[in-house]
């Protein structure tokens, strides 16, 4: 069976709980919290999604996250997704910036964090194929030559802007 969310209205306030495949199916709101993880040298960590993973497979991504499920909070499912995806616990994430979303596979609001994480990670093989820390710099060029989820990108200006960068 397939996660239970919350679907949102335009406001992001709780219409019900349906399964996450039926709210992209039929183009529902929902909620999505995603962290941009930097180390302690402020590179971003970029990863290469499995080419087993139902969205998206073998695309690349410059945030780690993923559905909030229901009753959680945005911060509280960045967390979770953090230590599922990257095999790494982070306290605290920051928030930086939520935004209506409708650059993915269904539109979203989408919570983007912020975390700096240790350098050595054990991300989950099952969704996770490769991953590296990049500059800023080289991460332009790197998305230019690869193939990103479509709400990279968004995602990525919406967090710079945000956050100052």
């Amino acid at each position: 069976m397939d996660e239970l969310i919350e679907r949102v209205d335009e406001r992001d306030r709780v219409l019900g709980v349906v399964r996450r495949d039926e709210a992209v199916r039929h183009g529902w709101l929902h909620r999505v919290a995603v962290t941009v993880c930097r180390d302690r040298d402020g590179r971003i960590l970029v990863h290469r999604r499995s080419r087993h993973v139902s969205r998206f497979p073998g695309c690349y991504e410059v945030a780690v996250g993923g559905a909030v499920a229901v009753g959680e909070s945005y911060e509280e499912a960045a967390r979770r997704e953090l230590g599922e995806e990257m095999g790494v616990s982070v306290a605290p994430v920051r928030f930086v910036v939520r935004f209506l979303n409708r650059s993915g596979l269904s539109p979203h609001w989408l919570a983007v964090h912020e975390a700096v994480v240790p350098g050595s990670l054990a991300p989950g093989v099952d969704e996770v194929a490769w991953h590296g820390w990049l500059e800023e710099s080289e991460l332009f060029e790197f998305m230019r030559r690869r193939a990103f989820t479509p709400d990279s990108g968004p995602m990525l200006d919406r967090y710079l802007r945000a956050s100052g960068q």
